[in-house]
């Protein structure tokens, strides 16, 4: 049985960060087959991971709109195939998790047919894995998209920040009316200084209707990996990032 986790949360709130250290969370745990779904156009998970990516789904999809509108279309395999093959040698396989970058989103020009059939196939192909872990954009596009729309677990992401949490409780709201089965949502406050969050966040958390699952401190660690390029799955395990989010793991993906 597949485990799908999605984070979401505005730019800037380090979601990416959060996302590769769940992976290597879950990587560190025997058996356990990963994949990984960049759903943010921004497309930099792969870095965090230490992966390459050549293709996204989204060039898989635009590179077949022009076959099609200049009349090139490759004869011979039928189109659910093609796509089928496409996909699979888009993915980039490391030694614990795989990885799948969607790329950007559907344009003016969609071409909702194919669209439909990749749907089908990533959600086929993310079927065989243990863990799907999703890092979406804010708006959650890519997630409301899928054709098997179950998520047991999402993860919001904010900054220690009023104006982080206002987006949080839009990320909030907007999950509530997506046609999305979340069977538990948590908030993740990221890259807090010292022990405890100040009050004013804490009346502002409590006002939410979300469950606070942590406070994940800010580490300067993962500002010098950043810097030099680093992937993030190379934090070492006692660099406090790490912790936290192993004991956010232990508690809700248990």
């Amino acid at each position: 049985m597949t485990t799908t986790i999605a984070l979401a949360g505005k730019g800037g709130t380090g979601k990416t960060t959060l996302a590769a250290l769940l992976i290597r969370t879950l990587a560190k745990r025997n058996g356990h087959s990963i994949l990984a779904i960049d759903a943010d156009p921004s497309t930099n998970l792969n870095l965090a991971l230490g992966l390459p990516l050549a293709r996204t789904v989204g060039d898989i999809r635009e590179e077949l709109l022009d076959e099609v509108q200049s009349g090139t279309v490759a004869t011979g395999m039928p189109r659910q195939d093609y796509l089928n093959y496409q996909l699979r040698m888009s993915i980039e396989e490391g030694d614990a998790v795989d990885l799948l970058a969607m790329g950007r989103p559907e344009g003016p020009g969609c071409y909702c047919p194919v669209n439909h059939m990749l749907r089908q196939i990533v959600d086929g192909l993310a079927a065989h894995y243990d863990y799907i872990v999703i890092d979406n954009e804010a708006g959650m596009e890519h997630l409301s998209r899928r054709t098997t729309r179950d998520v047991d677990l999402l993860l919001i992401v904010t900054d220690p920040t009023i104006r982080g949490i206002k987006a949080a409780e839009g990320i909030l709201a907007l999950s509530g009316e997506l046609d999305i089965n979340i069977k538990r949502t948590v908030l993740v406050v990221n890259r807090v200084v010292g022990n405890e969050l100040p009050q004013p966040l804490l009346d502002a958390i409590e006002k939410m209707d979300v469950e606070l699952a942590g406070v994940v401190p800010a580490d300067p660690n993962v500002s010098e990996f950043d810097a030099w390029g680093r992937p993030l799955v190379e934090l070492q395990p006692d660099s406090p990032i790490v912790a936290s989010v192993g004991q956010i793991a232990d508690k809700y993906v248990g």
